[in-house]
């Protein structure tokens, strides 16, 4: 089975872990990653704080993550999901009441329940403000 899951992926948690190893259990995963002038455009200018390559090279490394793409666009992403034709498409319960790009190239599309105590947001602000 194909398994699609897509993120910014910036700075590694446990929740993101938690949602790799779950999709993981559907089949072959394979992630897509938003590039850094993507990232900008979506968290603004102090965003990445990891790059493109850094990102792709830590989500390439773990044992449930079989293959890692970069795409730019919103139009990008839906091609790639599109291409790949995933069995199941993984995202996060915050988009039960949004678009899921590309999701109507998936047969089945899973929301995971986050994690609400983990995010890449929380753990930056914290860096900044424990910094001052």
């Amino acid at each position: 089975m194909k398994v699609w899951v897509n993120g910014t992926f910036d700075v590694l948690h446990v929740g993101h872990l938690r949602l790799l190893e779950f999709a993981s259990r559907y089949g072959d995963l394979r992630v897509g990653i938003d590039s850094d002038k993507r990232v900008k455009e979506l968290k603004g200018p102090d965003r990445p704080f990891n790059t493109t390559e850094d990102r792709k090279y830590f989500l390439e490394s773990l044992k449930s993550v079989k293959e890692v793409v970069v795409f730019d666009s919103r139009q990008e992403l839906i091609n790639l999901v599109k291409d790949y034709q995933p069995d199941y498409m993984i995202v996060g319960d915050d988009y039960k009441d949004q678009t899921v790009y590309g999701s109507e190239h998936a047969k089945n599309l899973i929301f995971f329940q986050k994690i609400p105590e983990y995010s890449t947001t929380k753990i930056l602000s914290y860096e900044n403000t424990s910094n001052r």
